[in-house]
C-alpha cells in the first residue's frame, strides 16, 4: 500500500514554477470551451513564474498544497473586492491539477484558507465562480455556499455570468 501525504504550506519564492504550472493546467482544464481561446491563452500566459515570483514577493497571500514533494495546487485570499457584500474575506482562486481533483486536497485548501482569513480577523466568506464551470459550482454547492448574486465576466467580447457564494 502506497501512502500519500500532503501539506498545505504558504507559497515561497520557489514555488513560483510549479504554481505557474498548476494555473495553466488548472485553468485549460476549467475554462476550455468556456473562455474564449485567445483570451483564455493571454490570460495564462500573462501568469508565468515570473508573475507567481512578484506575487509571493509582494506578500499576496497565497497557500499551496504539496503532495510527495510536488505542488499540485494554490490558492490565492484575502479582503473582499465586492463592498456591496457584508463578507470581508474573499477566495480569489483555488486551483488543483486536474489530476490530482477528487481526492479530498480542494476540500482541505478551501478549509485552508478560510482558516487563515479567520486569522487575519475576516469575518465571512465570499468566492466567485463561472456559471459555466459546473465543476466550480458543485464543489462550493457542496461545501455550503449560497449563491447570493451574481455579476458578468467579458472575455474577448464574450460575456459570462459569474455567480458569488458566501459562508458566515
Amino acid at each position: 500500500m502506497n501512502t500519500l501525504t500532503f501539506d498545505i504550506r504558504k507559497a515561497e519564492p520557489n514555488d513560483a514554477n510549479e504554481i505557474a504550472g498548476v494555473h495553466e493546467a488548472a485553468w485549460t482544464g476549467a475554462y476550455a470551451g468556456i473562455i474564449p481561446h485567445k483570451a483564455l491563452a493571454l490570460m495564462i500566459n500573462r501568469r508565468g513564474a515570473d508573475w507567481w515570483a512578484g506575487a509571493i514577493r509582494r506578500a499576496a497571500t497565497i497557500l499551496v498544497v504539496e503532495m510527495n514533494g510536488m505542488v499540485v495546487g494554490y490558492t490565492t485570499l484575502g479582503r473582499n473586492r465586492a463592498r456591496q457584500l457584508d463578507q470581508h474575506g474573499e477566495i480569489y482562486e483555488l486551483y488543483l491539477r486536474p489530476e490530482y481533483q477528487g481526492l479530498g486536497l480542494g476540500s482541505r485548501l478551501f478549509a485552508a484558507a478560510r482558516n487563515k482569513l479567520r486569522d487575519h480577523g475576516l469575518k465571512g466568506l465570499v468566492v466567485w465562480a463561472l456559471e459555466e464551470n459546473a465543476g466550480a459550482l458543485s464543489f462550493y454547492q457542496g461545501h455550503g455556499g449560497t449563491d447570493i448574486a451574481e455579476g458578468v465576466e467579458v472575455f474577448d467580447g464574450k460575456a459570462l455570468k459569474k455567480v458569488a457564494f458566501t459562508w458566515p
